[in-house]
């Protein structure tokens, strides 16, 4: 059991339900379908078997629906690529014509408008680098600073540039009703560049009557200067260092990653870490040394999650990734667990401070009995957060009646979400409590946990008791 929680991509290489239950298995608490790739049909054949494996497993499982957002891209290319030099002078053009060496095409209407003389263009995650020198009858004229060879479809980065296309545009409309439709837990909003974008997401979820949570990718500049209102706003938070080390000087990348989780540490926010956490499994069985360390140092830094993207989307060995990163994460949980004592206290509103000082005060306690868990009623998921935040030496066990919170709560690091018809009262929800945590191992007959609660159970925002209770029976 490890307290780090897991998010994998699912692709190509992980469509059958036998392969979605090894990773189960494996600790996998979050399964992403990415909207960038494939059409809304293929995602539903995939949910259909994802929702079928998850049924038949114990263990609460989640679905977040990555969402595209406005991704500027190259044209028609010949299919054997061009070849650009250092010093070639090039133009680009919205269009469909097909590209050559001196003039291609790309999908963004307004390109010309958007961009200025003197910034920067990248191209397939930096592999070509573009200075703008001129604009003219609609064209914008460049210089190559780094050559290389270009092909249709790649990404185009503008990190200088304020673009003007929305953060959420139509095709990601048609996913967020999709996801609606299908009861998703999360929405990841991507290229976020301020909490407006954020805002507008929430709203139209909320007005659909619907109750997913909104992940913002934080990967561009924008995001970054306006980063406190982004993080307060979301209900989740992810590092999305793809295109962050693209947009961004690369040696920073590291240093913003731990601006954000330490941020979202202090409002009491989940945040993952996402992007080449493995990206070496894709094509081979072991990791390198540098990407357990990548994992280690996430981990430490007070990540919720950490998340695999083609490493279980479309690598030979999925299973096996999902095996590797729990089994760093279990090494450095034991480690964090031995030598470092700290519980971080969170920002919260004035509704929900009792919970938050609660949540201190448990970790104090658990310091001092050597209890083996915390179990906690959390109708709304918001107790089970601010345990989870306090970090908490030990596993949280948090019950709610509510199916939707106990899978959101599944991004929650150390939170076992368990969904329970509400006791009658706390005795009851004891020996619920008794049951669980012997039928699953987490604790023996004589062991003590905290249970942290409040009356009536299952109404929200009632969090006021903590009781230390032995487990007497079975």
């Amino acid at each position: 059991m490890i307290k780090t929680k897991i998010i994998a991509t699912l692709g190509p290489s992980s469509t059958d339900a036998e392969k979605i239950k090894a990773m189960i298995d494996n600790g996998v608490d979050v399964f992403r379908l990415n909207f960038s790739h494939g059409t809304l049909d293929e995602h539903a054949k995939l949910l259909e078997v994802l929702n079928g494996a998850r049924a038949q497993h114990r263990h609460t499982t989640a679905v977040m629906g990555d969402l595209c957002g406005p991704k500027i891209r190259t044209g028609r290319i010949d299919p054997e690529g061009q070849t650009l030099r250092v010093g070639d002078r090039i133009s680009i053009v919205p269009g469909t014509d097909v590209g050559t060496a001196s003039r291609f095409c790309t999908n963004y209407e307004r390109f010309n408008d958007d961009v200025g003389v003197g910034q920067r263009i990248f191209i397939d995650d930096g592999q070509i680098a573009l200075r703008v020198i001129g604009k003219n009858d609609g064209e914008t004229a460049c210089e190559v600073v780094v050559g290389g060879s270009l092909y249709s479809r790649k990404g185009i980065n503008l990190p200088d540039t304020n673009i003007s296309i929305p953060s959420i545009t139509e095709r990601d409309w048609q996913c967020v009703a999709w996801a609606i439709e299908r009861d998703l837990d999360f929405l990841a909003l991507s290229f976020v560049r301020s909490v407006d974008e954020v805002q507008q997401l929430k709203d139209h979820i909320r007005h659909a009557g619907a109750d997913i949570k909104v992940v913002a990718k934080i990967e561009t500049p924008q995001a970054l200067r306006n980063l406190e209102d982004i993080v307060v706003a979301s209900d989740a938070v992810l590092v999305a260092r793809g295109d962050l080390g693209v947009e961004m000087d690369v040696a920073q990348v590291p240093l913003i990653q731990k601006r954000i989780t330490q941020m979202c540490r202090d409002l009491g926010k989940p945040v993952v870490v996402a992007t080449q956490m493995l990206q070496s499994m894709i094509t081979s069985p072991t990791p390198t040394r540098a990407e357990v360390s990548d994992v280690a140092n996430a981990i430490m830094d007070y990540t919720d999650a950490v998340m695999l993207s083609g490493e279980t989307a479309v690598g030979k060995y999925p299973v096996k990734a999902a095996q590797t990163i729990r089994r760093i994460a279990s090494v450095t949980e034991a480690y964090l667990d031995e030598h470092v004592h700290v519980h971080p206290k969170s920002a919260t509103t004035d509704d929900l401070v009792l919970t938050a000082a609660m949540a201190q005060c448990v970790g104090q306690i658990i310091d001092e009995i050597d209890a083996k868990l915390v179990a906690v009623w959390s109708q709304s998921g918001s107790s089970a957060r601010f345990l989870s935040k306090a970090r908490i030496d030990v596993p949280v066990l948090a019950l709610s009646s509510d199916d939707r919170a106990c899978r959101q709560m599944c991004l929650h690091y150390g939170v076992i979400p368990r969904c329970q018809a509400i006791p009658k009262d706390i005795e009851q929800f004891a020996r619920i409590v008794d049951q669980l945590t012997v039928d699953r191992k987490w604790a023996a007959i004589g062991d003590k946990v905290v249970i942290v609660a409040g009356q009536p159970l299952g109404a929200t925002g009632t969090t006021n008791a903590i009781l230390v209770h032995t487990i007497t029976a079975a």
